[in-house]
């Protein structure tokens, strides 16, 4: 990870990431405690390497509790015990997902709230947990991710667009009923980031210069585009910016 920004008020910040131990999340908190954040994170799979890693690196160990965020009671607990260790959790940032495979006649009523108890539910409970430690501490961040998939209007999973579509609708209603405590609300809607997990099941040589025709940009997107984003908007200089979608996808989805 090499830093292109120094954001000094995320130094000391309570925060919390879903999913961030594996994947993109390991890069958020990696890259929030590079800034001298205090991150908590839940990870479902055993993250316990990564949290030495990350001791050995920065000094410092971040708060890992093994969590599926479908379980929304144990969620919030992890919620309450990140901000008892650091204080009020004051950056939020919503990150674990599923974007299983899937057509719209094989799927059934199980798989449907299983996508969206990950994808949706999970997210609206945790920013509900953290509303009343933001309020207490005078302001915070949340962010959301969500995806281009549900712009472009992809197939191949549509209840995952589903989500990420209510993502924005909800990001946008909870920016505007709690601007008043200063508390900003934005998602952040990625292109596609060839982590590991994505060049394992997903990347091609045909794929992936079809893609790259579709960007502006040529460059292909890395985990960290997403941390510089993230920072961003965890941080004071975007203080004025709420019920947002920040797009990070090299140009394939164009607005204006």
């Amino acid at each position: 990870m090499t830093p292109t920004a120094t954001f000094h008020d995320l130094a000391g910040q309570s925060v919390f990431v879903t999913g961030g131990g594996a994947g993109i999340g390991a890069f958020l908190t990696d890259g929030l405690m590079a800034q001298g954040a205090r991150v908590a994170f839940v990870q479902r799979s055993d993250a316990t390497e990564f949290t030495d890693r990350m001791e050995e690196k920065h000094g410092v160990r971040p708060l890992y509790m093994q969590c599926d965020i479908t379980d929304i009671s144990l969620l919030k607990q992890s919620i309450a015990k990140a901000a008892e260790a650091h204080g009020p959790v004051t950056v939020l940032v919503n990150n674990a997902a599923n974007d299983k495979r899937h057509t719209t006649e094989e799927i059934d009523e199980d798989f449907w709230d299983w996508s969206q108890a990950i994808n949706l539910k999970a997210y609206f409970f945790a920013c509900q947990a953290v509303i009343a430690g933001m309020r207490a501490a005078g302001g915070g961040s949340i962010i959301n991710f969500t995806s281009i998939s549900y712009m472009m209007g992809n197939a191949g999973y549509p209840a995952y667009t589903t989500a990420n579509s209510g993502i924005n609708g909800m990001t946008r209603s909870l920016a505007r009923e709690f601007g008043p405590d200063r508390i900003r609300v934005n998602a952040l809607a990625p292109g596609w980031v060839l982590t590991d997990k994505q060049k394992d099941l997903w990347v091609t040589p045909d794929v992936l210069a079809a893609h790259l025709d579709r960007q502006c940009l040529k460059d292909t997107l890395g985990p960290q585009d997403m941390v510089d984003a993230v920072l961003f908007l965890a941080s004071n200089t975007s203080r004025m910016m709420t019920g947002q979608a920040l797009v990070v996808d090299g140009g394939v989805v164009t607005t204006g």
